[in-house]
């Protein structure tokens, strides 16, 4: 499975990278476009609630890469060669973590 560096080299060399945002991160959409990336949400595509399949067949006929959670979605990007970022909950984990770590005064009990 590939992760979001393993895409860092693909998307420096594309001319206009466009994402898909899945359900789960639909909130992300204004943030990503604040930093200048093209972001799509599964419901401006009127895509809620739709298959895992048909939500792939949509990044793959329209160039998208996918942000998801959904292991089954990256699965299915990866089998058809559609860009994806794969947000596990360990990499969430770390990242609180590390944040955590950050701070002397939030230590572990």
């Amino acid at each position: 499975m590939q992760t979001a560096q393993d895409w860092n080299v693909q998307m420096e060399v594309s001319t206009h990278l466009k994402i898909l945002l899945d359900e789960m991160y639909t909130g992300l959409r204004d943030y990503l476009q604040t930093l200048g990336w093209d972001v799509l949400t599964v419901q401006e595509v009127n895509l809620s609630g739709a298959s895992d399949k048909k939500i792939v067949e949509y990044a793959e006929r329209n160039k998208l890469l996918l942000v998801t959670q959904d292991e089954k979605h990256a699965d299915l990007a990866s089998l058809k060669g559609v860009p994806c970022v794969l947000i596990s909950k360990i990499m969430l984990t770390r990242m609180i973590d590390a944040e955590l770590r950050k701070n002397p005064k939030w230590k572990q009990s």
